[in-house]
């Protein structure tokens, strides 16, 4: 426990931050699982199907939004 106040306190330690690549290998994941549960969907599951393809819209989006058009890096941006 730190003898500082939970006020002066870094929010920046190892724990609390992921690197662009590791949220872009988790978003991979997540993507990769998303895959599975819609290919496991049933023609009776239209609405989560829906429900699904959207989340997957998303995921795609936000991994190619970490890795930009050159690839994943941690390197600031002027």
């Amino acid at each position: 426990m730190s003898g500082r106040p939970e006020s002066e306190r870094s929010d920046w330690t190892d724990l609390d931050l992921l690197t662009r690549e590791e949220a872009h290998g988790r978003l991979l994941t997540e993507i990769a699982d998303t895959d599975v549960r819609l290919a496991e969907l049933g023609a009776d599951d239209e609405a989560e199907r829906e429900l699904l393809q959207r989340r997957l819209s998303a995921l795609h989006e936000a991994a190619e939004d970490l890795i930009g058009p050159t690839g994943p890096t941690d390197q600031p941006k002027n």
